[in-house]
């Protein structure tokens, strides 16, 4: 019980310290995703007036733009991060692709340099996405693990260590207990013997006290009895 009790405490310290190693992190996420969702906007808004003067530059090019993309301008690779035993999904801009001959003449005749502003304001907002996606991701991942772990930490703490203390500390008194019996117990045949040595030495002492009484009696008696012999002779002569 003593072996599974420093186990118990053992395993709560670790994860207190993996919780306390979590929330640090999530709450670092957490301003991260405040500050970029507030640079998302103003990135966003930006992205979307450079839209609106592209288009009023050039005209309407979204249709010539789509029949010419062959290959992704941008690719996304999936990674982990190891955070205290905790795998987080993040998100990386890996490559970038080259632009294509038909999407270079794109805006060629007017409004070229709108377009190539409106397609660098979209790459930025794209990859304020990425490191948006990838830190909510982050955030929702490690908010459950948070819970598990916080909900781990109070069963052991409230349930696992209160109740092995508690058999402990039963099993503790009933041995108590029983070294009190068995200590009693002793005693009295302890005291047991005592009192009946004790008995055997006093009748030993009567016995012996009475073969000292009788001995002289005896002896008196056959005394009295040779004394009493040359009386009777006496009587007898006399008699005669």
């Amino acid at each position: 019980m003593k072996t599974k009790l420093k186990g118990a405490v053992t395993g709560h310290s670790l994860l207190k310290k993996k919780s306390d190693a979590l929330t640090i992190r999530f709450r670092r996420i957490l301003a991260n995703i405040v500050e970029n969702k507030q640079l998302m906007g103003t990135t966003m808004r930006d992205a979307s007036f450079s839209l609106a003067a592209a288009k009023y530059a050039a005209g309407e090019f979204s249709n010539s733009v789509i029949e010419n993309v062959s290959t992704p301008t941008i690719a996304v690779k999936m990674t982990t991060e190891n955070v205290a035993g905790v795998h987080l999904p993040t998100f990386e801009k890996i490559s970038e692709g080259v632009v294509s001959n038909s999407q270079e003449l794109t805006g060629l005749s007017k409004g070229g340099q709108q377009i190539n502003k409106s397609r660098e304001s979209h790459i930025k907002a794209v990859e304020a996405l990425i490191a948006l996606a990838s830190l909510q991701t982050a955030f929702i991942t490690l908010d459950e693990v948070i819970k598990i772990t916080n909900r781990r930490v109070n069963a052991i703490e409230y349930v696992v260590k209160p109740k092995l203390e508690n058999t402990i500390s039963y099993i503790i008194t009933e041995l108590d207990e029983s070294e009190r019996e068995e200590f009693y117990r002793l005693k009295k045949v302890q005291g047991k013997k005592k009192k009946d040595l004790k008995a055997k030495e006093a009748q030993k002492e009567e016995n012996s006290a009475n073969k000292t009484i009788i001995e002289p009696a005896s002896v008196q008696k056959v005394r009295s009895l040779i004394d009493d012999e040359p009386e009777e002779a006496e009587l007898l002569y006399e008699d005669n």
